[in-house]
């Protein structure tokens, strides 16, 4: 209980820096500047097909959850999909970052294919969690650093894509 509160205290600075834009004095840089290039439309178009990405993206973290033996897995696989609570995400997003590359660890051990991995992806995942923090910045800094927290997300998913495809590869030889 103690760590949701805090979980929900750290939030509480992230949810006002997603706000902050909108109601504040008029800081250049951020996102202001994404919305005034892209216009109305545009933003909602690309706000969408990124939610959409996320989706992808949990659906296979999820999996890749599922597909661990449950006693490689210290959550419910179910807890990647807290990823959409915003802002509580930008923190929880941490948590669920070690949670699925301590049950890649775990699993590793009982899985030997899995091996074939250079990482567990964690350092990656804490990278995109907190580039996406400091991406709320204004100015070129948020810019810069939203940048770097897609490419380290897209690095992070290659590695849970890899990790699925090697699971998928022992069920298949498992099978025959």
């Amino acid at each position: 209980m103690l760590l949701i509160l805090i979980k929900i205290l750290l939030s509480i600075p992230v949810a006002y820096g997603l706000v902050y834009p909108f109601v504040g004095d008029g800081l250049s840089g951020g996102i202001m500047d994404e919305l005034s290039l892209f216009g109305t439309t545009g933003s909602i178009i690309i706000a969408c097909s990124f939610l959409l990405l996320v989706y992808f993206y949990c659906r296979d973290l999820y999996r890749v959850m599922l597909s661990v033996s449950p006693n490689s897995r210290d959550v419910k696989a179910s807890s990647v999909w807290l990823m959409f609570l915003i802002p509580y995400n930008f923190i929880e997003d941490f948590f669920i970052m070690k949670n699925v590359a301590d049950a890649l660890d775990k699993e590793r051990v009982k899985r030997p294919s899995l091996t074939a991995l250079k990482t567990n992806g964690l350092w990656l995942g804490y990278g995109w969690c907190a580039a996406q923090i400091v991406s709320l910045l204004p100015f070129a800094i948020g810019s810069i650093a939203g940048l770097v927290a897609i490419i380290l997300w897209l690095l992070h998913w290659r590695v849970i894509r890899s990790a699925l495809h090697l699971m998928r590869d022992d069920k298949m030889m498992a099978v025959n």
